[in-house]
């Protein structure tokens, strides 16, 4: 069973042109999950769907290019191709600001990697903007619809 929101009929593309966030935790130790928002990311704006990223925790990692350069997920292409291809389709990455200094990303690693500091006021206007949000932490994959999200 396809998931609707992927149908490659560009009528139904206009039409159906959905906004995401892509949330991720997931680190350099498991180079194939550390890849997937991106991955995922560029598959949903290859066909025409705009994609946000905002990366958390270990994810953050992934703004240094040292890091990034080591990323071959099984079965994809380095993480460093994917991630010049979604940021060229113009789709945003953010990087959780705490997460991020606590982990000794700095601003510089971000300005290479064509991305910026996230916080919470970023997240819930990420989390409003989009209609779905893809969440990937821990073990567990979430596609969590948007439409009764309310911020607290």
């Amino acid at each position: 069973m396809g998931l609707p929101f992927l149908a490659l009929d560009a009528g139904a593309q206009e039409s159906k042109k959905l906004k995401i966030m892509m949330k991720s935790a997931w680190g350099s130790d498991d180079p194939t999950r550390a890849s997937f928002p991106f991955l995922h990311g560029l598959a949903l704006a290859d066909v025409g769907h705009e994609v946000r990223i905002f990366l958390t925790g270990e994810a953050t990692y992934l703004m240094r290019k040292a890091t990034v350069d080591t990323i071959f997920p099984i079965g994809w292409p380095p993480l460093s191709e994917t991630r010049v291809k979604i940021v060229a389709r113009g789709n945003p990455i953010f990087s959780c600001g705490a997460c991020s200094q606590a982990r000794g990303v700095a601003e510089t690693d971000l300005k290479t990697r064509e991305a910026k500091f996230g916080n919470p006021a970023i997240f819930v206007s990420l989390m409003l903007y989009s209609k779905i949000a893809k969440v990937f932490s821990c073990d567990i994959l979430h596609w969590l619809p948007l439409r009764s999200f309310r911020p607290i």
